[in-house]
């Protein structure tokens, strides 16, 4: 999808819990500066009201029509009707709201609402690390090209989404990549987002240092201490983020294995993945033991960490070699190691987000039409 050179202008929405924010953009760039509304969260009638006023604010600093309106909004929803179920965040939303058909009953335009996973994903695959990646194998002479991604996004919570081919999958509910909710080896009893958040961190942290006022604590102050700007328990620091790495490197060696794909990472707790991803590798290079007792890889593919150059090029590098094709006098190229890459985000969770909402707004208009 070239993106990029489209004109068609789409109407967006970043909804947080406090505050909407409302925007507008063509060619992937943003072209207004954004309108903010209060959530008005506990109250349907208000938050509505928010949002009809936010997208008439928007659409009346644009010089032509825009053709749809797509954004990111939380679940539980059935996002293919546009649908909102019971929201944790925006008590007013219960029952089943049907925020899709409203919008476009009022604006007159398709309306495309999705969760903020997918479309942080949808983002990084089509203007993010998945082309940034292909351009690089391009350039150093490789055939090989990827072309499904599971994006992960890390902060208050822990949210996914999985494309592939350029498609979106959602899945038959709307939930798919639901990986908050997936199992772990590090602690069974929990769910992964108890381990993989800046709850996580901070409950970590707090309980190796002695620390009985968590809310003395946010992500960052752990990080200045692990990083030995700021006083403090740097042994627990560096634990709380090693643990994080642990929990995080299991549930991406599950979903690297089902999806054999690239990962990238997005989120408010990025930027520590220093201190994390040593981890997150050494996940990957765990063996499992059969019932004879031999080794069994944890993961089949090699996994480069992308946010290293060296690794990055060992990525890149050319393994093929060429093999005969038996009674033949013809010879066939053969890469023999399958490889597989982890990376941070380079635009950011917030644009790929955007961009998300952006682009497949673009590729549901082209399948209208």
């Amino acid at each position: 999808m070239d993106y990029p050179k489209d004109k068609r202008i789409i109407m967006t929405l970043d909804a947080g819990g406090t505050n909407f924010v409302f925007s507008a953009m063509q060619g992937g760039k943003e072209i207004i500066a954004p309108v903010t509304q209060p959530a008005n969260g506990d109250n349907l009638a208000l938050c509505l009201q928010s949002i009809t006023k936010g997208f008439e604010d928007v659409q009346k600093q644009l010089n032509e029509q825009p053709a749809a309106i797509s954004f990111a909004f939380p679940g539980p929803a059935d996002y293919r009707t546009g649908i909102i179920g019971d929201l944790a965040n925006l008590p007013g939303f219960r029952g089943g709201v049907p925020l899709g058909p409203m919008l476009e009953e009022q604006f007159h335009m398709p309306v495309f609402i999705n969760n903020d996973g997918d479309l942080y994903a949808y983002g990084e695959a089509l203007g993010g690390i998945l082309p940034e990646i292909n351009n690089r194998l391009e350039a150093a002479g490789s055939t090989k090209r990827y072309h499904n991604l599971v994006g992960l996004t890390l902060g208050t919570g822990f949210g996914g989404g999985i494309v592939r081919n350029e498609e979106l999958f959602t899945g038959d509910n709307s939930n798919a990549a639901e990986v908050w909710i997936f199992s772990n080896r590090q602690n069974p009893d929990w769910f992964a987002e108890e381990g993989i958040s800046a709850r996580a961190v901070i409950n970590k942290y707090a309980k190796l240092a002695g620390e009985t006022n968590t809310s003395a604590f946010m992500p960052l102050d752990i990080y200045e201490i692990a990083t030995g700007k700021k006083p403090g328990n740097r042994e627990a620091a560096l634990e709380a983020f090693r643990t994080l790495g642990a929990y995080l490197g299991d549930t991406l060696a599950n979903l690297l294995t089902l999806m054999d794909g690239i990962a990238v990472i997005g989120g408010g707790l990025t930027g520590a993945a220093a201190l994390y991803m040593p981890a997150v590798m050494e996940e990957f290079n765990h063996h499992f033991t059969d019932n004879k007792g031999n080794s069994v890889p944890r993961i089949v593919q090699q996994v480069f960490n992308l946010d290293d150059e060296e690794e990055y090029r060992g990525f890149l590098e050319n393994r093929s070699t060429s093999i005969p094709v038996p009674g033949s006098n013809h010879r066939v190229n053969y890469d023999p190691v399958p490889r597989l890459a982890v990376a941070t985000s380079r635009i950011g969770a917030s644009r790929a987000i955007s961009l998300g909402a952006y682009t497949f707004a673009l590729k549901e208009l082209d399948l209208l039409h």
